[in-house]
């Protein structure tokens, strides 16, 4: 088709030429008399010629035809009166003779005073010259302009905005396989039914057995989910076309849904093959009524979409591939058997998980021998794999910034905190008092983790400002990972979260702004134990409904009405304030009794501004021993809060 169009496309360029050409030769010529030589010599013994140009074949003159009457034959004489172009003046005319051998010409020329000169015929060349390369210097340059403008789409012109923007990939350039995807098993061993069947059809055919027509790929940013599909397409060794749903939608109407079909028809031409839709979601959003009457651009290109996917068969081994992190608001007729009727979830990796992919982010970079992954695993919990690519490479960034010759595990803690909290400002100037404010806050959150038997482990407390507004931060590792929580492991979670705001309390009898982070995750909590989780005495066993949130990215949506009265939503405020109060009191009552250990833990943070897990156990087995001292069992999740 792209070959089509480029020919038919010079074909007009070749036909523009040819027209300009015929232009110059015939209809921009001037309007001239041709008369006999005898003629032209008789006008210039009588005095009539004004001026001539005497070239290699003719010669060209201007002639007065008052009296030439008298001259020329009456026929000669009525064509030049008859010519339609004046000159200086209305008894002036253009007349052309053929030139012969006269050695007399000039003489006779000078003899009439007449004004003349010579010339050089027009050759093919010279046309050449003045018309076609001008006209072709013009063409290049407006096929480059429209190529920049238009993407590259076929010649660059407005016959290629219908095509496809697919990047086709082979086997090599994907340069992904199974072995470079770790920490999302499940997910693979979905998707090697797929490379089974682009690899042999026939194992599947011979029992009657249908290859899924879509693979719809859903899970969080930076999970892998684009890494999958090369790895498929690496596997099975076939052709890649991939695109992003967004460059399917053009400023004119129709291109979106001509884009799909050439595709499909690329697709078709290469099988056995894989297509690939990155971000679905802003191809194939669920359609809805519009103010411009329920059918914009994009839901014809959906349209032709659902059209294209039920015209093909997927026996001649063209197998649709699509990612998104939105699977929630996609159209119900992309997600039905026979579209897309396969779903693998790619989930957040585990510790075991997150421990290989840090093995295939390492694989290129210079370790030191202290360097443990599993406890770098161990302090990303949440952290999907692009996360811990990260951290790999900031840590690599750091040591040689150090000037190190392999990257040491005080780098990779360094990436983490990096990762967590944001860059570290030492040259943040703040006030001796504004410091000692954040090490208290900071020693209140540790103690209060430290004395709640369900929440997680401190690990290290800093009072270094990180990022744009946190001053210090407390970080906490779980034991082990959780995915479910009950209503005492909240309720430690909320004391943890109060805990710098009751230091401040009972230090200063005042309070600051640094807690404003950890009031407003506290309220969160404790609104969802109250309207999701059913953990309220007062209302029962009731959610109620809050405004949803996509299952893998932090947008909500609309908000939706409230189905509630006043008075149960008066209830909601009332146990929402009752959680918060009562955390407040165990709080205080837990810091008062601790009090001589939170002005050491502050003092100790003041003097090193960070304080690891060894530096914290000694400083409460010193407290342990004293007689005032209240010990806790330690506990253990990675938080950053500002201070």
């Amino acid at each position: 088709m792209a070959i089509k169009q480029q020919t038919m496309l010079w074909y007009w360029v070749a036909m523009i030429i040819l027209v300009l050409v015929l232009a110059q030769s015939y209809f921009l010529k001037p309007q001239t008399t041709t008369i006999p030589y005898s003629d032209f010599k008789t006008l210039l013994a009588a005095g009539k010629v004004r001026e001539a140009t005497v070239g290699r074949s003719t010669i060209d003159a201007e002639i007065d035809i008052q009296g030439t009457d008298k001259l020329l034959p009456a026929a000669e004489y009525h064509a030049i009166a008859a010519e339609s172009r004046t000159q200086t003046a209305p008894e002036l005319r253009q007349i052309v003779t053929d030139r012969v051998q006269d050695p007399q010409l000039t003489s006779e020329l000078q003899a009439a005073h007449v004004r003349f000169s010579g010339s050089v015929q027009s050759t093919w060349l010279s046309t050449l010259l003045a018309w076609v390369l001008p006209i072709a210097v013009i063409m290049l340059m407006w096929g480059w302009l429209m190529r920049k403008g238009m993407g590259g789409a076929g010649m660059g012109s407005v016959m290629g905005i219908g095509q496809s923007k697919a990047k086709v990939y082979v086997e090599t350039a994907t340069g992904v396989r199974f072995a470079d995807v770790a920490g999302i098993d499940e997910a693979k061993a979905e998707l090697e039914e797929v490379v089974q069947f682009l690899r042999d059809p026939q194992r599947f055919r011979r029992l009657g057995g249908k290859i899924p027509k879509g693979v719809l790929i859903v899970g969080a940013p930076g999970t892998g989910k684009t890494l999958l599909a090369k790895a498929v397409a690496g596997e099975a060794g076939v052709p890649f076309l991939s695109i992003s749903g967004s460059e399917f939608v053009e400023m004119f109407v129709g291109v979106g849904a001509a884009r799909v079909r050439d595709l499909f028809a690329q697709a078709q031409q290469r099988a056995p093959c894989i297509i690939f839709i990155d971000e679905l979601d802003a191809l194939g959003k669920a359609r809805g009524i519009t103010g411009v009457g329920g059918n914009d651009e994009r839901e014809q290109t959906l349209n032709q979409l659902l059209v294209q996917m039920d015209g093909f068969d997927s026996q001649r081994g063209v197998i649709i591939l699509a990612a998104t992190n939105r699977p929630e608001i996609l159209d119900p007729a992309l997600l039905r058997p026979g579209r897309f009727d396969r779903h693998v979830a790619v989930d957040r990796p585990d510790v075991k998980g997150r421990e290989a992919i840090l093995k295939v982010h390492a694989k290129g970079v210079v370790l030191a021998p202290d360097v443990d992954l599993a406890v770098v695993a161990a302090k990303t919990p949440g952290f999907a794999g692009a996360d811990l690519a990260n951290i790999i490479n900031e840590a690599a960034l750091h040591a040689a910034r150090e000037g190190k010759t392999a990257v040491q595990m005080a780098d990779l803690e360094e990436a983490i905190d990096r990762v967590i909290a944001g860059l570290e400002k030492r040259n943040r100037i703040m006030n001796p008092k504004e410091k000692e404010t954040v090490a208290y806050h900071e020693s209140g959150h540790a103690l209060v983790a430290e004395s709640r038997p369900h929440a997680d482990r401190v690990s290290k407390i800093s009072i270094i400002p990180r990022g744009i507004a946190a001053l210090g931060y407390t970080q906490q590792l779980p034991t082990e990972e959780r995915y479910l929580l009950k209503r005492s492991e909240l309720l430690d979670r909320l004391d943890v979260l109060l805990g710098g705001r009751v230091a401040e309390e009972l230090v200063y009898g005042d309070v600051s702004t640094g807690a404003q982070d950890d009031l407003r995750r506290a309220t969160d909590m404790a609104r969802h134990m109250i309207t999701q989780y059913g953990m309220s005495e007062r209302l029962g066993q009731v959610t109620f409904d809050a405004p949803r949130q996509g299952a893998f990215l932090a947008v909500p949506e609309m908000p939706q009405q409230v189905t509630y009265s006043e008075e149960t939503a008066r209830l909601i405020d009332e146990e929402i304030a009752r959680l918060i109060r009562e955390s407040h009191e165990r709080v205080t009552q837990t810091l008062s009794e601790q009090r001589g250990t939170l002005e050491a833990l502050a003092r100790l943070l003041l003097e090193k501004e960070v304080v690891d897990r060894p530096a914290l156990d000694a400083l409460l087995k010193a407290a342990r021993s004293a007689p005032a001292a209240a010990g806790t069992p330690p506990a253990g999740a990675a938080r950053a809060a500002p201070a």
